[in-house]
C-alpha cells in the first residue's frame, strides 16, 4: 500500500484509508461480524486509516471501529468527527461548535471508541453560531490535553478554513471529491494547497453510483438514503447514468472496473488527496 502524508506536518496514512459510515447506519441493514471483517482484512491490505464520527448510528460506528482496532491500536491512524448532534428525528442535523461542547463529545469518542488519544479530530460542520476561532480553540487545547493528535475540519469554506489555520494548524479538511462532484476544483483545492492542508475526499465512489452498480432507481433498496438524493431521482438518474456508462467504457479499454477507474482519478489528482471509500461487505472491499 503506498503511503501520503496529510498536511504539511501531518501523519502519515494510506493512500486510501476506509470510510466506516455505512457500516452502522443509512445503508441496509447492518452486520457487525461482516463489517469487523471487513476493517481486518482492510488492516491486513495496508490500510491504517480508517474514518468514523459521533454522528454515524448514532454513536455505534465508534464502537463498531473501537472494537475493531482494539488490537491493532498502535498501527491504525483513527479519524472522527464531532458537531452533528443527532435527536429523535432522523432527518434533523444541528450543529453544536461551542467550546463546552466539544471538550464533551470529544471525551465521550474516546469512551466509545476505548483509546486514550483521537488522531485526527474533525469538527463534522462549522456552526454558524459560534466562531470558528472558538470551537478551533477548545480543539487545540484537546492537543495541549494529548487526547488529539491533529485538527481537521469537514466541510468548511475557504474563509472558515484561513481564520481556522490561523488558531491552530489545520492537517486535513474532508469533503466529498469524486468524478461526478468536483465543485472543490475551484477554491478549496487552492486554498488547502497554499495553506498546506491536506484534502480527505469521501464518497469517492459518488455513493457507489460510479461502480455501475445501479441501472434503476429501483436497484437501491427500500430503506436506502440514497433514494432521498436528488442525484438519484427521476430524470437525473438517467443523466448521471450515461456518464457512469462512459467511465464503464473506459475502464473496459483499460481492463479494470469503473470503480477502480474512479478511485484511480481522485488519486491522481495530487499527493495530497486522500480518498476514503466506503463498503459494508468484504466482497465489495
Amino acid at each position: 500500500m503506498e503511503q501520503r502524508r496529510l498536511g504539511k506536518e501531518g501523519p502519515v496514512v494510506s493512500a486510501i484509508g476506509l470510510g466506516c459510515m455505512g457500516m452502522s447506519e443509512f445503508y441496509k441493514g447492518s452486520d457487525e461480524a461482516e463489517s469487523l471483517a471487513t476493517i481486518g482484512r482492510a488492516l491486513d491490505l495496508g490500510v491504517n486509516f480508517l474514518d468514523t464520527s459521533d454522528a454515524y448510528g448514532p454513536h455505534t460506528n465508534e464502537q463498531l471501529v473501537g472494537k475493531a482496532v482494539r488490537d491493532s491500536r498502535q498501527s491504525v491512524i483513527l479519524a472522527t468527527k464531532f458537531g452533528l448532534v443527532r435527536t429523535a428525528d432522523p432527518l434533523a442535523r444541528p450543529v453544536d461548535g461551542r467550546p463546552e461542547y466539544v471538550r464533551s463529545a470529544c471525551e465521550a469518542s474516546l469512551r466509545r471508541l476505548g483509546v486514550d488519544h483521537i488522531d485526527l479530530y474533525y469538527q463534522h460542520r462549522v456552526d454558524p453560531e459560534v466562531p470558528i476561532e472558538e470551537t478551533v480553540g477548545a480543539m487545540s487545547e484537546l492537543v495541549t490535553a494529548g487526547k488529539v493528535r491533529f485538527l481537521g475540519l469537514s466541510e468548511a469554506a475557504p474563509q472558515t478554513i484561513r481564520r481556522a489555520h490561523r488558531v491552530h494548524p489545520v492537517t486535513a479538511l474532508q469533503t466529498e471529491y469524486s468524478l461526478w462532484s468536483r465543485d472543490p476544483e475551484d477554491e478549496i483545492l487552492p486554498t488547502v494547497r497554499e495553506l498546506g492542508i491536506g484534502f480527505v475526499a469521501y464518497s469517492p465512489l459518488g455513493r457507489g453510483f460510479l461502480t455501475g452498480r445501479f441501472r434503476r432507481f429501483e436497484d437501491l433498496p427500500a430503506d436506502d438514503y440514497r433514494r432521498t438524493s436528488p442525484r438519484f431521482q427521476g430524470t437525473n438518474f438517467q443523466k448521471n447514468l450515461d456518464l457512469v456508462n462512459r467511465v464503464g467504457e473506459i475502464a473496459r479499454k483499460k481492463g479494470v472496473s469503473p470503480g477502480q477507474l474512479a478511485l484511480a482519478w481522485v488519486l491522481a489528482q495530487g499527493q495530497d488527496i486522500v480518498p476514503i471509500p466506503g463498503t459494508t461487505r468484504l466482497s465489495h472491499l
